[in-house]
């Protein structure tokens, strides 16, 4: 991965507020889970910039790791617009999945046609335990066709989710993890000494992890 566009994706998150590093006041997860970052890459479908630098970091990701690609699969919600952006650069086809099965109509959970033939790359924009994307491998395996991995804009890079790919034999392919994130930021001098320590110590023991002061921003969906 070229590393002046990490620099250039991490600057234009930060910048946009897509992503807020925050020890000394942080955030509660819908999992319960206290963490000194938050992150909102929804907001990149906004940023025409951003979201070209993501799109050419993602093809970059996905070539390296996932040559023999034959179709990209968009995880709904938040991964469908940067799959789209993704399929088009690479002339492949596109199809998306939700997390369950339409309640209504034909039902489908996959839209889009596969055949058993395709190998398939699946994009989302987040992985924090991985548990939402690894949910999608069964219903495209379901067609015939082959999940080769998956590619993310950010992963938090937890023990959780290295547990879970491994579990279902899938590799990962992000084009910023938090230990990158982490690295910038240390190079840039935006956090003090002590609340870069904070932010690796998370890391480290994310479940376990207790912050300096109580306030609590926000929940993260």
């Amino acid at each position: 991965m070229n590393e002046s566009l990490q620099a250039q994706i991490i600057s234009e998150l930060l910048k946009i507020n897509a992503v807020s590093v925050t020890p000394t006041k942080p955030y509660r997860y819908a999992s319960g889970m206290l963490s000194p970052i938050y992150t909102d890459l929804r907001m990149t479908i906004s940023a025409p910039r951003l979201r070209h630098h993501i799109v050419a970091g993602l093809v970059m990701m996905i070539q390296k790791h996932y040559p023999t690609v034959t179709a990209i699969g968009g995880v709904a919600t938040a991964g469908i617009p940067h799959a789209a952006w993704v399929a088009d650069v690479l002339n492949l086809p596109l199809v998306y999945i939700r997390a369950k099965a339409k309640d209504h109509g034909a039902g489908k959970q996959i839209e889009g046609t596969l055949t058993a033939d395709d190998q398939v790359v699946l994009i989302d924009d987040l992985i924090s335990t991985g548990g939402s994307v690894l949910k999608t491998v069964a219903p495209v395996e379901a067609t015939g066709a082959k999940v080769l991995g998956v590619a993310a804009i950010f992963s938090y890079a937890l023990p959780d989710a290295t547990t879970n790919f491994a579990k279902q034999q899938l590799p990962l392919a992000p084009v910023i993890t938090y230990p990158q994130l982490l690295k910038y930021l240390q190079q840039q001098t935006v956090l003090s000494a002590t609340a870069l320590a904070s932010a690796k110590a998370w890391h480290q023991d994310p479940w376990h992890w207790q912050p300096a002061v109580n306030a609590i921003q926000a929940e993260e969906d």
